[in-house]
């Protein structure tokens, strides 16, 4: 049995009721016995409850302290939960670590996150484009804003591309699982959400200087309406690298949103290679 709270707007609180997407969630995971599952933010203990039986053990971090002491009466019985009191973002892997039964990080990661942190958390979560995430998790399943899932799934072309779509799929494969509308919510958020399921994994050609792959992309998505001749000029001036462009074959008159991930590490490498490195 679950227990009833009071949502808090300050820490992003919608509490998912959809018995369908919950189920969902818990498909996108793959779970199997071995697997070591963090929850972020486990809330009224709805999600907590599906991910118990499937797992080795779940290790749940909860920011609001009112929630933690309900979490711990509602799953006294449980020997395969760890809750954690603490933000996410400030939290240190090792005390993650050494929570975990056999002493090792979690390799799967579930939950329902607060939408005005999404960034921080991924970034928490995958790491950086010249830092990754050095212990990277088997799987991230997250409920996410329809509008941050549209962006980090998005092709090149797309008016949805962003600085955040390149940084996200270098680090990750990603994919929308399932939209979810706001009544499967308590209370319902005013946007549209939808099930993501991130895989970590080394993108198949690297960039030689993830610095430099990284300054590019704030560069060039800087003004989006403008295009990479203009972006880039402070690295790199026109006629060079229409040059380079030509040889990617790339169009001169490119948009960031027009270029894959492939072409953002091939750019970076051959910039990189010409000497174009600060």
């Amino acid at each position: 049995m679950t227990f009833s709270a009071r949502p808090r707007k300050r820490f992003g609180q919608h509490w998912l009721k959809s018995a369908k997407v919950l189920s969902q969630i818990i498909e996108a995971a793959a779970l199997e016995p071995g697997d070591r599952v963090l929850e972020i933010g486990p809330g009224t203990g709805l999600l907590t409850r599906r991910l118990l039986p499937q797992a080795a053990q779940v290790i749940a971090v909860e920011i609001d302290r009112d929630l933690i002491d309900k979490l711990q009466r509602q799953f006294a019985a449980a020997d395969n939960l760890c809750l954690l009191a603490g933000d996410i973002l400030q939290l240190d892997w090792q005390t993650v670590a050494t929570a975990a039964a056999d002493g090792q990080l979690p390799n799967k990661v579930v939950a329902n996150i607060p939408y005005y942190i999404t960034g921080p958390i991924l970034e928490r979560l995958l790491g950086t484009i010249a830092h990754p995430n050095p212990h990277p998790f088997e799987a991230i399943v997250l409920l996410v804003q329809q509008e941050i899932a549209d962006r980090l799934c998005a092709s090149p072309g797309s008016k949805t591309v962003g600085s955040l779509t390149t940084k996200v799929q270098y680090l990750a494969a990603c994919e929308i699982i399932c939209p979810v509308p706001p009544k499967a919510f308590q209370p319902p958020p005013k946007v549209s959400s939808a099930v993501i399921r991130l895989r970590p994994r080394p993108f198949p050609t690297v960039a030689q200087s993830p610095a430099l792959l990284a300054k590019l992309l704030k560069l060039g998505f800087a003004s989006k309406r403008k295009m990479l001749r203009n972006n880039l000029s402070p690295l790199i001036e026109r006629s060079p690298l229409g040059d380079l462009l030509t040889t990617l074959e790339i169009a001169d008159t490119a948009r960031a949103e027009d270029l894959s991930v492939s072409d953002w590490v091939a750019l970076s490498n051959k910039m990189l290679e010409e000497g174009y490195s600060s």
